[in-house]
């Protein structure tokens, strides 16, 4: 991809010391430019140490790391479960920059789950109750009843968060931010957590 006249090369002294805040950045301009910019590769590790990988929504940025939410019964679910530790990455085309987060992952608290189960759209919310997520189904059908259940189940009324459902959070460790550049010599910088906060290095493309 060209250089964008408006992407000049990344450069040390144009990052913030803290790689929440670069990301933050980074987050509200792809939000404006780009669709689904919350969209991220979510890998895990099953029992048999083999990676697993599918897309999340990113649901929350805070100093603690980043957020998201799901199915705590499904593969990813109990995979973070057996070993809490996972890698994330976010590449938004149209600006050629990506993001790459490793770290450990822990349960969202409660309240935060129930607050933004509250605010998904309803038809989310029955899907939540409905699906077996990960689970083989016979058909279309089978799914399609599960749905009807809970909606009769429900009715008009609130529909609370199932217990098998919530957040997670993301503490990273480390994070990479890589900004595309003519030639493939992309910028590349990399903060690791150590005991003084953070250390950047310039990395190779």
């Amino acid at each position: 991809m060209p250089r964008r006249p408006d992407m000049p090369p990344l450069t040390r002294s144009a990052l913030r010391d803290d790689p929440i805040e670069q990301f933050r950045d980074w987050l509200a301009r792809a939000d404006r430019e780009v669709p689904l910019a919350e969209a991220m590769t979510l890998a895990t590790v099953d029992p048999d140490g083999r990676p697993d990988a599918r897309m999340v929504l990113l649901k929350g940025v805070g100093s603690d790391g980043l957020g998201f939410f799901t199915n705590y019964e499904s593969a990813k679910g109990r995979q973070l479960a057996a070993e809490p530790r996972a890698a994330l990455i976010l590449y938004w085309r149209e600006l050629d920059r990506q993001v790459r987060v490793r770290g450990v992952v822990e349960r969202l608290p409660e309240a935060n789950s129930d607050e933004y189960f509250a605010s998904r759209a309803r038809d989310s919310q029955i899907g939540a109750w409905a699906s077996p997520q990960s689970e083989p189904l016979a058909d279309r059908a089978d799914l399609d009843g599960r749905v009807r259940e809970v909606e009769e189940r429900f009715g008009g009324g609130e529909i609370p968060r199932p217990g098998h459902w919530g957040g997670f959070l993301l503490r990273p460790d480390e994070i990479e931010f890589w900004q595309g550049q003519v030639g493939r010599l992309h910028d590349r910088f990399r903060y690791t957590r150590d005991a003084g906060g953070w250390r950047i290095q310039r990395l190779a493309p």
